[in-house]
């Protein structure tokens, strides 16, 4: 192994500028698979298709149409316009049925002539209840979002596991930004408090950055990925292989003081480094692997793309890092 990281390390310090340039070219491809990777926003798509939960969810679709559905709450809004609403909600892609109370009984007879007894089980005060069908809970997920452009959350207001589903997916998407810089910014200042350098933690985590776009971007070979496994993995692998990061620098600062050159430095400082995390990066990928064989599928999608990403950040470490120092 030694041998081998000392081969790579002899190539690295000869191509170290094709190597620089090379990584920088291969993010137009990455961008580009990030983008074009499908988030799948539907969890129960990860269930075991033999539990009760998805027995039932396929007979409701294949049966009845309803694959998934959604409780409207209207608000101040008179029969008529109930009615018209229901017609432009018929219109969406993959809604099925919209029902109200106003389909019974009209725009002719006033609800306030019915029983107590009756309003009371589809209205309160100025709300009233309205029932909207999908085809399937993945094209729940649009529809809902069309729905709501068609008016506003005073008037109207959208419940339900597909609703649930699309808020968390905003949510998660609103925060992504956020705790990535924060998960930087708490780094940065580790690496500035522990490395003897100001330069090397900022071409770090430059490093470990493009490893986490090459694993996002080659996720569009898997087709496509969940809004959990998008959400958590980025930070996932940058607390996962920043150690790899660090420990070629410490080897590199050992290995000057032993040799002539910062070249020959490099190169053994590579393969000690490949030696050392060999064996735990092989260790950390054959853990998030073994998610693999969760019935929860939601565990294969997160183990595939988490040990790909440890596997990207080791050959970033033993290349794209020595070239960048």
């Amino acid at each position: 192994m030694k041998k081998l990281g000392e081969a790579i390390g002899r190539f690295v310090v000869k191509h170290k500028l094709f190597i620089v340039v090379a990584s920088l070219l291969l993010c137009i491809p990455s961008i580009f698979g990030y983008l074009n990777t499908k988030i799948n926003y539907d969890i129960l798509v990860y269930l075991p298709k033999d539990i009760e939960t998805m027995k039932g969810q396929d007979i409701l679709a294949e049966d009845f149409d309803m694959g998934s559905f959604a409780m409207c709450i209207v608000e101040n809004m008179d029969s008529k316009d109930v009615l018209d609403l229901e017609d432009k909600y018929k219109e969406i892609d993959g809604v099925v049925k919209v029902i109200s109370a106003n389909d019974l009984i009209g725009t002719t007879i006033p609800q306030e002539m019915l029983p107590s007894e009756v309003t009371k089980q589809y209205k309160k005060g100025n709300s009233e209840l309205m029932l909207v069908t999908f085809k399937d809970s993945t094209i729940a997920i649009d529809a809902i979002e069309e729905m709501r452009t068609l008016t506003s959350e005073e008037v109207v207001k959208i419940g339900g596991m597909s609703a649930s589903t699309l808020d968390t997916s905003i949510v998660a998407e609103s925060e992504i930004i956020t705790y990535v810089l924060v998960a930087v910014a708490l780094v940065l200042l580790v690496l500035m408090i522990s490395l003897d350098s100001y330069v090397v933690p900022f071409l770090l985590l430059g490093n470990i950055g493009l490893a986490i776009l090459y694993n996002m971007g080659t996720n569009v070979f898997i087709g496509e990925i969940s809004y959990i496994t998008k959400a958590i993995a980025a930070v996932l692998q940058l607390g996962v292989t920043t150690d790899f990061s660090i420990f070629l620098y410490h080897k590199y600062e050992q290995a000057k003081e032993k040799v002539k050159t910062n070249n020959e430095a490099m190169t053994l400082a590579i393969g000690d480094t490949l030696v050392s995390i060999a064996g735990s990066s092989l260790t950390t990928i054959a853990g998030f692997l073994a998610l693999c064989t969760m019935q929860l599928t939601l565990g294969f999608d997160i183990g595939v793309v988490m040990a790909k990403g440890v596997f990207i950040g080791v050959l970033s470490t033993i290349t794209i890092f020595p070239a960048f120092l």
